[in-house]
């Protein structure tokens, strides 16, 4: 009997075994790949709107303002009456005389230097023949070719070496034509402002043919506009009293415009440079997209939220009607 129970057990485990025989190990899961997350490195920041010239304009003697001759939003000329007034510090015809002269021989000592620096310029041979505007207008148009020239190559390495150096040759003609222009802008300036001092003091000496202005020198003080602008701001009403010295109008050139930035850390300024193209869009006009460069990397910092900061002025090739100073503006810098 213990011999049946026996075998009958033997039999059972082996029916068992045979069971767990046939049943198919079970295959270990796969892996599944984790990608690889890759750090955009677009940077944008955030900047103002601004033109790329405007003035605080501020009056040269205190009284009552007598004539207001522009109004807000006005466009002026340079040298333009913008205002007078009715001044209590009136001077002496020998005063005022003494004053004009010594004006004089300051103004033609600024030509002079003026002059002297742009002379002294070395313009490049490619210039020759050109303006200092036809040149900025030739580099620049010389300057995109090359950008454009390089852009196939720009991600690519021991690529596009040549695209590279006629770049960098373009963007140095460029400068250079721009200082050259700056020079003749600072000898314009300073003939314009020599015009205006021989101006009134052969008005203050009875030369000219309009012997009147000098009784304007005498009673009244002039407010002239130092360039052609807009006047985007005026705080003269006739009959008000306006102190020397005190703000009060701005003038501005609309016809050009810079973006500044606001928030540009540390971490990302040291990856940028002069020159590099940029996108900015505005907030007032989200569906607008500006195109532009890298005029200017401040050398000095300042500090926003915490942060180490730099102004980065951006120069707006692109523009639009709808574009007002002081709009906010989205800076996305281009690799």
């Amino acid at each position: 009997m213990k011999t049946t129970q026996a075998l009958i057990v033997i039999v059972l485990l082996s029916i068992l075994l045979a069971g767990c025989g046939q049943i198919a190990p079970t295959a270990a899961p796969s892996a599944t790949p984790i990608p690889t997350v890759l750090a955009d490195p677009t940077i944008i920041s955030e900047g103002r709107v601004e033109p790329v010239r405007f003035s605080e304009i501020a009056l040269n003697a205190s009284g009552l303002v007598s004539e207001v001759l522009v109004e807000e939003g006005d466009s002026v000329e340079a040298g333009q009456v913008i205002a007078r007034l009715e001044s209590p510090e009136a001077k002496t015809l020998e005063d005022a005389q003494a004053d004009a002269t010594q004006q004089l021989t300051a103004a033609y000592q600024t030509v002079r230097d003026a002059q002297y620096k742009l002379d002294n310029f070395n313009v490049p041979n490619e210039f020759e023949g050109m303006t200092p505007n036809q040149a900025v207008e030739s580099t620049l148009a010389k300057l995109n070719e090359a950008r454009a020239a390089y852009e196939p190559f720009k991600y690519l390495v021991n690529q596009g070496r040549e695209e590279r150096l006629k770049l960098d040759e373009a963007w140095s003609k460029y400068r250079k034509a721009i200082q050259w222009m700056e020079l003749q802008t600072t000898v314009d300036s300073a003939q314009f402002q020599l015009a205006q001092a021989q101006k009134d003091h052969d008005a203050l000496f009875g030369l000219g043919e309009d012997t009147a202005g000098i009784r304007a020198a005498l009673a009244n003080a002039e407010v002239r506009a130092p360039y052609a602008g807009v006047i985007t701001r005026l705080d003269l009403k006739v009959g008000e009293f306006a102190s020397a010295g005190q703000p009060v109008l701005t003038l501005a050139d609309l016809g050009d415009w810079v973006v500044k930035t606001t928030d540009l850390t540390e971490i990302d300024v040291v990856s940028l440079k002069e020159g590099q193209p940029v996108t900015v869009t505005l907030d007032a006009l989200p569906e607008l997209q500006l195109k532009g460069h890298i005029l200017s990397i401040s050398q000095n910092y300042g500090q926003n939220q915490g942060d180490v900061v730099y102004e980065v002025t951006v120069l707006l090739t692109d523009g639009n009607p709808a574009m007002r100073w002081g709009m906010t503006a989205a800076v996305k810098f281009e690799k």
